[in-house]
């Protein structure tokens, strides 16, 4: 009952608004729907990540003694850790022929601690390449979070002025319609922006607070791939 009443209340004040005042409206509906577009989406993209993530790093430490020999599918769905793990085990393989060219004895190839900060700094630029590909199109949420509550505020004053408009013309059904669609724009929209500013505000706090822990655990994996890599090839 609640939800219908509320329904009602939106859909009279939207017909009774003027065409400014409708105009709000639309400006408010358009928001309202990216914000839930983008909000889904990055949700969605964001678990569904961190669960391809945490079940690759299982895959990787079953098979650490032997990364450089572990296929990674690259039909599958992408993720920061395959990336990373590609990256590591490419520069890696680089490294180690070019070790191996000019390396006296053919038999043994071994990693320098340079050549580890090498793949280090190599690999940190993926990491940030695929943490932006997640982040993309974030910026959106703090947007609609400004913007919203503006155009509530918008809508408030101009339902007011519109009020006072018919006051001023004096008391007759179509001053009196005037002063009860000015109010009912006034309130109306006012709630709307700050309805869809609430859910902007929470969910771009956990999306960016999600992307920094997915940030923090893929530079972890990294260096754990480093520590296995440089204890298989460092020289004895």
């Amino acid at each position: 009952m609640i939800v219908l009443a509320t329904s009602h209340a939106l859909f009279s004040a939207y017909f009774e608004a003027d065409f400014f005042g409708k105009c709000i409206f639309m400006g408010l509906f358009t928001l309202s729907i990216l914000c839930w577009i983008v909000l889904v989406h990055k949700i969605l993209a964001v678990r569904k990540t961190r669960r391809l993530c945490y079940a690759f790093e299982k895959a990787v430490q079953k098979s650490k003694e032997q990364l450089l020999n572990l296929a990674v599918d690259q039909k599958g769905p992408s993720h920061p850790f395959s990336q990373v793990f590609q990256a590591v085990k490419q520069k890696t393989v680089e490294i180690l022929n070019k070790n191996h060219f000019f390396a006296e004895d053919k038999e043994h190839v071994y990693l320098t601690r340079t050549d580890v900060e090498l793949i280090e700094t190599h690999v940190l630029t993926t990491i940030s390449g695929e943490l932006k590909q997640i982040e993309k199109n974030l910026f959106l949420l703090p947007m609609i979070v400004t913007l919203a509550p503006f155009m509530g505020l918008l809508g408030t004053v101009w339902g007011i002025l519109v009020a006072f408009s018919g006051m001023q013309a004096g008391v007759s059904a179509t001053s009196n319609t005037e002063i009860l669609g000015g109010l009912s724009t006034a309130l109306v929209t006012t709630v709307i922006g700050l309805l869809i500013a609430i859910p902007a505000l929470i969910s771009s706090s956990w999306l960016r607070n999600a992307c920094r822990v997915l940030s923090s655990d893929t530079e972890d994996f990294l260096y754990k791939l480093l520590t296995a890599i440089e204890l298989q090839y460092r020289k004895p």
